[in-house]
């Protein structure tokens, strides 16, 4: 098993279930060859700070959620931008954008780039992986052994 801390950049439909955001996450985590074990932090839009199965992955989580402004996601350099995102949240990506943000690092740390998963209910999670820089607030491996 790889050892290092990842960053996890969400998108949603507004109101998507926790459990269609929970399968879009293992989902991505499986392609990557990762555990749940090594996720560090989430991260979203600041449009987002009210989604509620955001808030309760966090929770069940214990992991810190970071809500970043569409300005700042939109300095971000993806390699999947989308001008349906930009159209409608002002950026034109929002989990890639967050996780290299919360990751503290660029486009090369990107693990998984905007994996979409349609759950049962129709609406639709986005998640993108980040390999958190070591030394970012976030890199638990390398405190843990500081």
């Amino acid at each position: 098993m790889s050892s290092f801390s990842v960053a996890v950049g969400l998108g949603c439909d507004r109101g998507t279930p926790l459990a269609t955001v929970r399968t879009a996450i293992e989902q991505a985590l499986r392609q990557a060859g990762l555990q749940w074990g090594q996720v560090a932090v989430l991260a979203t839009i600041d449009a987002k700070a009210d989604e509620p199965a955001f808030l309760q992955l966090a929770e069940a989580l214990a992991r810190p959620l970071h809500f970043y402004p569409a300005e700042a996601l939109a300095r971000v350099p993806v390699p999947n931008p989308s001008a349906t995102v930009l159209r409608f949240m002002g950026t034109p990506s929002v989990s890639e954008a967050a996780a290299l943000l919360a990751a503290e690092t660029d486009t090369g740390s990107l693990l998984v780039e905007k994996h979409r998963y349609r759950g049962s209910c129709g609406r639709n999670a986005t998640v993108s992986l980040a390999r958190v820089r070591a030394g970012a607030a976030h890199d638990t491996e390398h405190k843990e052994r500081s």
